[in-house]
């Protein structure tokens, strides 16, 4: 199979169109340092790591858009989410830089 049967690869702006459908589950998992600096509005936090060591824990659902920094660990993570039978997974490819980049607000959490 393919990796785009797996999961869609998505830059910026057709991210922006299906959050906007507001049915998407946004799923960051950076850091928890970059997460603290400023994350996708909207977007929980699961560390890329903690996927790795209990896929299950993590609770995805289909429709399901990973973002991390640019896209590298998104995607580990979306196929990650395949691999466990989610459908209508997303990596969000360019990730929080390009959201930043492009002059979007990022949400923090206090």
């Amino acid at each position: 199979m393919s990796q785009e049967e797996q999961f869609k690869d998505l830059k910026l702006d057709d991210v922006r169109k299906l959050m906007d459908e507001g049915d998407y589950d946004i799923v960051d998992v950076r850091e928890d340092w970059e997460w603290n600096k400023g994350h996708v509005p909207g977007a929980r936090h699961v560390v890329l790591n903690s996927v790795l060591a209990n896929p299950a824990a993590a609770k995805f659902r289909d429709k399901t858009i990973f973002v991390c920094m640019t896209g590298e660990r998104s995607s580990v993570a979306s196929e990650m989410a395949v691999a466990l039978g989610i459908k209508d997974v997303v990596n969000f490819r360019g990730g929080t830089k390009a959201w930043k980049d492009a002059g979007l607000q990022l949400e923090t959490t206090p």
